[in-house]
């Protein structure tokens, strides 16, 4: 073979070697279940500044998903790591940068199980314009929390919330881009908007309450307990009513892995699935003053199984 030859077959040849070898550190790495364990840790995908679930106080993670977290990895003899979700446009956003590919900045940063997932098999099985199942890279499982909507509100203002008219004449506070601040400027023929406050955060709708800008405000009910409980001097108080023409007002809110690393969920699913049953779940939650409610997946199992018991 000639000299020129030789040096083009060479040129060939590492050039295939090189890109293939960008090709693997650009993937997103394969943390199965058996590399998990070999590797002694479980980085557990949690949102960040995101209380009461997760957060980071005096420096430290803390927040009903990171006890949760930190459960999982001891169940599996493993250490806690806590790796945190910038929120994107969407879930499935969120799904794709932290679960399955990796953020296109950053496509070795993964995690191993991300919480706080909607569990919803109609989201789960979701199809795009051409019939694709839009979540195929990941498996949601392990349902442990049913969460709702819930709005507290300033009883030196308001006597009570018997319903929503009320906010015809007093403002609301609700989070930017959240379903309730859609919901309050849409509902009712749009007669609730003009007293809709928006905020970046249910913080600062709480402290606009505190400040006498809004009479009440409306998010998730974890996080309006939380908020509760810092305030508890101020005379605020939960809502009782409900939400006509809102559609779902109550979801269970599971977890997800990689589609190939459904040996690590179904270890994780074992985990979780006792600390529902044995109450565990319900404690992390009172301990952190937080109302727990159970998903309505395991609502149904445990019905059926007092009703069958002898």
């Amino acid at each position: 073979m000639s000299l020129t030859r030789w040096l083009a077959v060479f040129t060939l040849a590492w050039s295939a070697l090189s890109n293939a070898s960008e090709s693997i550190l650009e993937r997103a790495p394969e943390r199965t279940y058996d590399i998990v364990i070999e590797s002694g840790h479980l980085n557990v995908g949690v949102y960040r500044d995101f209380p009461p679930y997760s957060y980071e106080k005096g420096g430290e993670a803390v927040g009903v998903d990171i006890d949760i977290g930190r459960k999982i990895a001891e169940g599996l003899g493993v250490e806690f790591r806590v790796y945190w979700i910038i929120p994107d446009e969407t879930l499935d956003d969120d799904l794709r940068n932290h679960i399955w590919k990796g953020h296109y900045l950053a496509k070795r940063r993964i995690a191993d199980v991300m919480l706080r997932v909607p569990y919803d098999k109609t989201y789960a099985y979701m199809r795009d314009s051409t019939g694709e199942v839009i979540n195929d890279q990941v498996v949601m499982f392990a349902p442990y929390q049913r969460e709702q909507w819930q709005i507290a509100y300033d009883t030196h203002v308001l006597d009570d919330v018997g319903t929503m008219a009320v906010f015809q004449y007093h403002p609301i506070g609700v989070e930017i881009d959240t379903l309730p601040a859609t919901y309050l400027t849409s509902t009712f023929a749009g007669q609730l908007r003009d007293n809709t406050r928006h905020f970046a955060s249910m913080r600062q709708a709480f402290m606009a309450m505190v400040d006498g800008e809004v009479s009440a405000v409306m998010g998730m009910r974890a996080e309006i307990d939380h908020e509760l409980g810092i305030h508890s001097d101020k005379g605020f108080e939960a809502a009782g009513n409900g939400f006509p023409g809102m559609g779902r007002q109550a979801w269970d809110v599971g977890m997800a892995v990689k589609h190939t690393h459904r040996q690590l969920g179904y270890a994780i699913e074992e985990i979780v699935d006792r600390m529902v049953r044995e109450g565990e779940i319900a404690e992390i939650f009172e301990r952190h003053g937080l109302r727990y409610g159970m998903p309505a997946f395991y609502e149904e199992i445990l019905g059926d199984e007092e009703e069958n018991s002898p």
